[in-house]
């Protein structure tokens, strides 16, 4: 159920609701799986691989949405907690660049468009202009990268696996 005094919430759920979100859906590349303000748990689908899942849940923190970026961890939805870390996805050399378990603890992805992660990276929005976070895409943007890098010859799995 939508706050009405959480305009931040209710920007999320009109994402939620747009053609390009529910094409992803449809398209079988991502799926909403729930909401419980201020998180977001979205299943993002990754490329067939051998003992690796066909998708990687990730709980996005979403308070101040659209202005402020969301912040994403991937997620493990039989537990409900946080993915270990023996089970995040890997790869030869992008996929662990980005999904970097030696980083902030694993609470968020090493990624431009990420709230945690554009923190201190000055650097970021001259190198990276076409990866940070767009207010005007809103979580498309960061669904679109992950499901790129889950699904690209970089992508071999998971760490433990």
């Amino acid at each position: 159920m939508i706050d009405a005094s959480r305009p931040d919430q209710a920007l999320v759920e009109r994402d939620l609701s747009l053609p390009e979100f529910r094409r992803g859906q449809i398209e079988l590349r991502w799926r909403h799986v729930e909401t419980k303000w201020p998180y977001v748990v979205i299943a993002v689908s990754a490329a067939q691989r051998p003992r690796a899942p066909a998708e990687y849940a990730f709980r996005f923190e979403c308070a101040g949405y659209p202005q402020v970026p969301a912040t994403a961890q991937p997620w493990d939805l039989s537990t409900e907690a946080p993915l270990a870390l023996n089970r995040w996805p890997t790869g030869r050399s992008i996929v662990p660049s980005v999904f970097r378990t030696n980083w902030k603890d694993g609470k968020c992805l090493y990624i431009p468009c990420d709230r945690m992660a554009i923190e201190g990276h000055v650097g970021w929005p001259n190198e990276y202009p076409s990866r940070l976070w767009n207010p005007s895409r809103g979580i498309l943007c960061y669904l679109e990268q992950l499901h790129d890098l889950l699904n690209q010859d970089d992508y071999t799995g998971v760490s433990g696996s």
